[in-house]
């Protein structure tokens, strides 16, 4: 098992070889790996000629971009990077699970794409257990008409990325374009005053007068306290509702088991009672949240609801040949994309390399700014509805910082004090837990907990940027560049 993480996670405390990379360079290290592949006689021309685009020319590509060249990116020793990839190349049945992390960067998608490239540079797909993983949202192919009212939606009203509802709020005309500023919010599913990037501009947002914002919710997290309306949600277990997952390949049914308390209603029913008040009309308000599940497992080709329930789940996942691509990718020539076509993923999409490489466009550290910054989930919080239960808070602990022990030195830090991170957006106390799993010049600061958690009141996304990652946005939790100081060295600094 080697683990590739910019920390010694749980995952990679029980591994055989953890890269501890620097934040934002899994794509130089991918080409480099590749670049051995190809020299070493690892690479099989055979199965990209009939398998992929262009291998020619990402050979050449990636002919200056060896090992002696990825060091000063990843961070690694040579020897690590050519270990590494020897044992990759020479296990047959080498698998890759790719993680959501790494691809919430300002170069995440290019990556992304770069380690994708490893199992078919190496011909590894044709063997069972080998190959990549990320994500298997394609093999449910839900019709989801009934759910989202495909059928009626007005193609000219404004869709708006969630990651930069601060901008949105405060008026950025690149959000907001020729359109009237957003006068009227309502929250289902998210807590965006705590979990969305850039918290100071998101606050500001939050607090105009002139926005009224309702906010259905099972706890009274920071949204729902800045909301002008709060109404109680369901828990899982008191409405029916349709699952898919990330990771396995199974379609579940959670059907309701007991009744909610009080007044707490589903997201179902207090958008048919919107759609009653409002007189919105369309089929899907006129149905049962179970019947509604029924018909879209119908008509996606799956057995209606009642089946599922009685079987308890059914198992979707595709043959050996289709999962392995052994009858071709999903393109029209059936070839693996060494070039994908980046514009017809998303706007932003003239700084994509055009072959697999590093992408330089993170938040690098500088002289003002020395230290990379990710905001990793925790072990303890699955989102931050799991901030609300006391079990989870106890065994998580408080907001920390990871920070090398060759860093605390030089800043005079001692294990549990607290230190301030900042950045052009703001600033955030935090306590330093003195950890070697790490590369020096990198934080890690684990979880998102709610701004009132933290010492004078801010939390970790105050640091955050909400700039828009490429090629189509998504938020960039993991791209952060920051200084860093010993909380006790200011005030003595103030004292004198």
């Amino acid at each position: 098992l080697i683990v590739v993480d910019p920390y010694r996670t749980g995952t990679a405390q029980v591994a055989d070889m953890h890269l501890a990379v620097r934040p934002g360079t899994d794509g130089a290290l991918a080409c480099a790996v590749m670049h051995i592949a190809f020299r070493d006689g690892y690479a099989d021309r055979a199965y990209m000629e009939k398998y992929a685009d262009r291998p020619a020319a990402l050979e050449a590509h990636l002919a200056s971009r060896g090992p002696e060249w990825a060091p000063g990116l990843p961070g690694l020793a040579v020897a690590q990077i050519e270990a590494f990839a020897r044992l990759y190349c020479q296990t047959e049945r080498a698998f890759i699970r790719l993680g959501y992390g790494f691809s919430r960067m300002r170069n995440g998608v290019a990556n992304l794409h770069a380690v994708s490239c490893l199992p078919t540079v190496t011909g590894k797909w044709p063997q069972e257990g080998a190959g990549a993983f990320w994500h298997n949202r394609g093999i449910y192919h839900f019709d989801k008409t009934l759910i989202e009212g495909l059928d009626v939606v007005d193609p000219g009203i404004r869709m708006m990325d969630m990651s930069r509802i601060g901008a949105v709020l405060t008026g950025d005309r690149k959000e907001l374009g020729d359109g009237p500023q957003v006068h009227g919010l309502f929250i289902q599913n998210i807590n965006p005053v705590t979990v969305a990037p850039d918290s100071h501009k998101v606050r500001r947002g939050f607090m105009r007068e002139d926005l009224f914002t309702v906010v259905h919710e099972q706890f009274m997290t920071e949204t729902a306290r800045l909301a002008d309306l709060v109404l109680p949600a369901t828990m899982f277990m008191e409405h029916d509702d349709l699952y898919q997952s990330g990771g396995h390949s199974h379609i579940q049914i959670g059907p309701k088991l007991i009744e909610p308390p009080g007044e707490c209603r589903s997201n179902h029913e207090v958008l048919q009672g919107l759609a009653t008040r409002l007189g919105a009309k369309h089929r899907g308000f006129e149905m049962t949240a179970m019947q509604i599940i029924d018909e879209t497992l119908r008509v996606s080709g799956w057995p209606g609801a009642a089946e599922i329930i009685e079987k308890r789940w059914l198992d979707v996942q595709p043959g050996f040949a289709e999962s392995h691509f052994i009858t071709g990718f999903g393109h029209p020539d059936g070839k693996f994309r060494f070039t994908p076509d980046w514009a017809s993923l998303g706007p932003n999409h003239a700084v994509m390399p055009e072959l697999p490489d590093h992408m330089a466009a993170i938040d690098e550290s500088t002289a003002e700014r020395p230290f990379r910054l990710v905001a990793a989930p925790s072990r303890q919080f699955l989102n931050t509805s799991f901030t609300e239960t006391p079990s989870s808070r106890k065994r998580e602990g408080r907001p920390s910082v990871m920070v090398h022990p060759l860093d605390a030195a030089r800043l005079g830090i001692h294990e549990g004090d607290q230190v301030r991170l900042g950045n052009t957006r703001g600033e955030v106390v935090l306590h330093a837990r003195l950890f070697d799993g790490l590369q020096p010049g990198v934080l890690i600061a684990e979880s998102v907990w709610p701004h009132e958690d933290h010492v004078g009141g801010l939390g970790i996304n105050v640091l955050t940027s909400d700039d828009p990652a490429a090629p189509n946005g998504g938020a960039v939790f993991h791209d952060t560049a920051v200084w860093l100081r010993a909380v006790a060295a200011e005030l003595a600094v103030a004292a004198e």
